[in-house]
């Protein structure tokens, strides 16, 4: 495709030559001193041909800058059109003024103004390879989305015309003229084969790095370009390149469930349990992002789902994470460790009690996880619902039959853990299925003594009513009631003696609550 030029002047004839053709000839020729003279002599600043052409636009085709400035001095309009709608912009980029198209960009022309057939500046300078003018036009806020009536853009045209030097700079910026991104990443999002192509054919790397690390392999990967990820691999690009954090395309691909990108990355070899900096393989990905028909493939293809990443993650463990079930499904169907622990001996379980997960919590219960397995720090599933008030992961794990007095090293029962948060419908809950609210830890402290210190009053009354022992005493033979005049919380000395609290017991050093409270300076 090609634009009709217009005619530059009109064409010979035997007729007489007016003054404003004449006129019109020296603007053309550049002959400043004797466009100064017809205008002085009252040529009016905007006489045109039979086509529309007038003196700034003649001028603007040639490259006068002196003429066109002065013109533009005069108030020409710098938007003044053809009859097929070009304006002096269109025309200086079409010949590839550069300073004529500053000029009349600094003096206000409409860098996205369109002709009658669609055609901008941007356009123009594009078709006829005029990569200097296309800078400057991007970078004042040409738009290469503008297309002709025919539906090309400047990118199509460059593009047909074989300009990839155009292209390039094309692909690489947007509308704003700002630089995003490599030409061969931007084709290789738009899954775009015959730019890709045009640029590996210029000898660009298929290796080549963004800012970001990633390759456009990588980037292809990302977006499930089918096309241009087989052009890639087939000019070269490295399947198990490893960018920032050692994340490979397999890694991008599986994320993302990029399925028919997975099998082509794989069928050429990309290490199915490559891993990254944190030990994360494209199982953990695709299990992570619940993309079945990813982990399904990589399953197939020979991944190994006893790979742990760096903190011990199992793919089950992140499957159950992102509450995927149908993934967790899979992989427990065939054969990986429904109890499989990370460095902090945390099971899938634990992972879905934190989560609040019942679906999944479900799935490993119904196919005998440990239900109370014990993490590091001694706690059981039932302690992290407890602690994360994950009121429904408690009634499931309930049903269960978990150990509801488990205990830590320390002696934390997962109702010192509810009565700690606040957690007052858990432990409510925990009370009516059995749980003690006298159970002491190894320093005797009872889940009241723990609600009082953490300033949970509504818990203290539920475990009073629930007859928990108000002058209970912990090691230091300190009672709840010692603790809240430490404290100074009003409120809960209140409860606590209202309940029957001893206000004259001792702790250790013969201290009543009310010694406690003056020794604080706590005067109420």
């Amino acid at each position: 495709m090609t634009l009709t030029e217009e005619k530059g002047h009109a064409e010979d004839s035997n007729q007489p030559v007016d003054p404003s053709q004449n006129f019109l000839r020296v603007a053309r020729a550049g002959n400043l001193a004797k466009v100064l003279d017809f205008l002085n002599s009252g040529m009016k600043i905007d006489t045109c041909n039979a086509n529309g052409l007038n003196a700034l636009h003649l001028a603007s085709k040639e490259g006068h800058t002196a003429v066109v400035r002065e013109l533009l001095m005069r108030n020409a309009d710098p938007d003044a059109s053809t009859k097929k709608g070009n304006t002096a912009l269109h025309i200086a980029s079409l010949a590839g003024q550069l300073d004529v198209v500053k000029l009349l960009v600094e003096k206000g022309a409409r860098v996205n103004c369109q002709s009658q057939n669609g055609f901008t500046p941007l356009y123009m300078a594009a078709q006829e390879n005029h990569l200097d003018v296309v800078k400057f036009l991007l970078a004042s806020g040409a738009s290469q989305t503008l297309a002709t009536t025919d539906g090309f853009t400047p990118l199509a045209v460059a593009l047909q015309q074989c300009h990839d030097k155009v292209v390039a700079c094309l692909l690489e910026n947007d509308s704003r003229g700002r630089s995003r991104m490599p030409a061969l990443h931007v084709a290789a999002k738009k899954d775009d084969v015959r730019s890709a192509t045009l640029l590996l054919t210029s000898d660009c790397n298929p290796n080549q790095q963004a800012g970001s690390g990633f390759t456009a392999l990588h980037i292809a990967a990302h977006y499930g370009s089918q096309s241009v990820a087989a052009l890639l691999i087939e000019k070269g690009a490295d399947v198990n390149f490893q960018a920032r954090n050692n994340i490979t395309p397999l890694h991008v691909a599986a994320k993302w469930g990029m399925l028919p990108v997975v099998q082509k990355l794989i069928e050429n070899n990309a290490e199915v349990d490559c891993k990254t900096r944190d030990g994360l393989t494209p199982l953990h990905c695709a299990s992570r992002s619940g993309q079945y028909a990813v982990v399904d493939q990589l399953l197939t293809s020979g991944a190994s789902f006893g790979m742990k990443s760096r903190s011990g993650l199992s793919a089950l463990h992140m499957a159950t994470q992102g509450d995927h079930v149908d993934c967790a499904r899979l992989l427990l169907v065939r054969g990986t460790n429904i109890d499989d622990t990370t460095i902090d001996l945390l099971t899938p379980l634990h992972v879905a009690a934190h989560c609040g997960y019942t679906r999944v919590a479900k799935l490993l219960l119904d196919h005998r996880c440990m239900v109370n397995a014990r993490a590091l720090n001694g706690f059981t599933p039932l302690h992290i619902a407890c602690k994360k008030n994950r009121i429904r992961v408690i009634e499931l794990l309930l049903q269960y039959s978990c150990a509801i007095e488990a205990t830590t090293e320390s002696g934390l029962t997962p109702l010192h853990v509810a009565a700690f948060m606040g957690h007052t419908n858990v432990a409510v809950l925990l009370m009516q299925h059995g749980a003690n609210p006298n159970s002491p830890t190894v320093r005797s402290e009872t889940p009241l003594h723990l609600a009082v210190r953490s300033n949970q009053v509504e818990v203290v009354r539920a475990l009073l009513r629930s007859n928990a022992q108000v002058d209970a005493r912990a090691k230091d033979n300190q009672t709840p009631l010692h603790i809240a005049s430490r404290l100074g919380n009003a409120e809960m000395t209140t409860v606590l003696l209202e309940a029957g609290a001893n206000p004259d017991a001792t702790c250790k050093d013969n201290y009543t609550a009310l010694h406690v409270a003056a020794r604080e300076g706590h005067e109420d």
